[in-house]
C-alpha cells in the first residue's frame, strides 16, 4: 500500500512537473513568434493610414485635427497618449485618447458624434476604421514616452477611485471581476500568460504596449477594445465606446502603470 501511494505522488508530480514545463515550452515559442514579426509590424500601415487623416481636412467643416488639444496644446500629438486619461477644462471632465479624439472629430471637423461611433471597431479582414487608425497613429508618436497619467485634478482622482471600485467588482453569470485574471501571478488563459495589473512592472508593460496589432484578427486593436473584449469574456453587457466606466477603468490601469515607457503599437497574439 506505502509503495502504491509513492509510485500514484511520483506520477502526480511527474504529470504537474511536465504540465508546467509544457507551458514554460509554449510561452517562450509564443515570444519567438512575437520577436520575427516585430521588425515588419503590420501595424505601422495603420499608422500611415491615421497620420493621412491626422492632417486630411474633412467633414462638414473641412477641416483637419491638426488643432485638436490632447493636454498639451493645440496640434500637439508626441508623447499625449502617455498622459492620458487626464483632466480637459473645455469639457470639465477626464477624457482618454479615444474619447478626446472623438470630440475633437466632432467639433473641429463637424461629424456627428453618433456617426463617428457607430462602428469603432473593424471586422477581422476588414480596413481599420478611422478611430484605430489615428489612434494608432498617436499612440506610435508616444513610443519611448514615460507613463504619467495625471492624478493632479480632483476628477482624475475620483475617475482612477472608480476605475479601482470596477477593477474589483464581480459580476456576471460567472462571478468574474478584472482581479479574476489580472490581480495574481502567473495566471494564463489557454497559452496565453496573463499580466498581474497590480504588480508594478507588470502593469507597465501591459498599459506599455496597447494598442496592439492582434496577429489572430489581422487588426489594430485599441485599448477601448482591449477592455469591451475582456467585459465580453466576463459575460458582462458591452463596454460602451468612451463610457465613464471606460475611461476610470484606463485611468486606473494607466496610474498602476506609472513610469513604465511606452511601445505601441506591440503585437499581440
Amino acid at each position: 500500500m506505502k509503495k502504491t501511494y509513492v509510485y500514484l505522488c511520483f506520477v502526480v508530480l511527474c504529470q504537474i512537473t511536465s504540465n508546467l514545463s509544457f507551458a514554460q515550452t509554449a510561452s517562450d515559442e509564443i515570444a519567438k513568434y512575437r520577436a520575427m514579426l516585430a521588425d515588419g509590424n503590420p501595424a505601422e500601415l495603420v499608422e500611415g493610414q491615421g497620420e493621412v487623416l491626422w492632417a486630411t481636412k474633412r467633414g462638414p467643416k473641412n477641416a483637419s485635427l491638426e488643432q485638436c488639444d490632447f493636454g498639451k496644446g493645440p496640434g500637439v500629438i508626441k508623447g499625449v497618449y502617455a498622459e492620458m486619461p487626464r483632466y480637459f477644462a473645455d469639457v470639465d471632465s477626464v477624457m482618454d485618447f479615444e474619447s478626446r479624439l472623438v470630440h475633437c472629430m466632432v467639433t473641429l471637423q463637424g461629424f456627428k458624434r453618433e456617426d463617428v461611433v457607430k462602428k469603432p471597431f473593424s471586422a477581422q479582414g476588414e480596413r481599420a476604421t478611422d478611430l484605430e487608425a489615428l489612434t494608432a497613429y498617436a499612440v506610435a508618436e508616444s513610443r519611448g514616452s514615460l507613463i504619467r497619467v495625471p492624478q493632479s485634478h480632483p476628477k482624475e482622482k475620483a475617475a482612477f477611485a472608480r476605475g479601482e471600485k470596477a477593477f474589483f467588482y464581480r459580476g456576471g453569470p460567472f462571478d468574474f471581476n478584472c482581479a479574476s485574471c489580472h490581480g495574481a501571478d502567473e495566471k494564463r488563459i489557454r497559452l496565453q500568460d496573463l499580466p498581474n495589473l497590480l504588480n508594478g512592472a507588470q502593469a507597465q508593460k501591459a498599459f506599455a504596449t496597447w494598442p496592439a496589432y492582434r496577429v489572430s484578427q489581422g487588426a489594430v486593436r485599441t485599448m477601448q477594445w482591449r477592455l469591451n473584449d475582456c467585459f465580453r469574456q466576463q459575460r458582462f453587457p458591452d463596454l460602451k465606446y468612451g463610457s465613464l466606466t471606460s475611461i476610470d477603468l484606463i485611468t486606473y490601469l494607466g496610474v498602476m502603470a506609472k513610469g513604465g515607457s511606452m511601445d505601441a503599437p506591440a503585437l499581440k497574439r
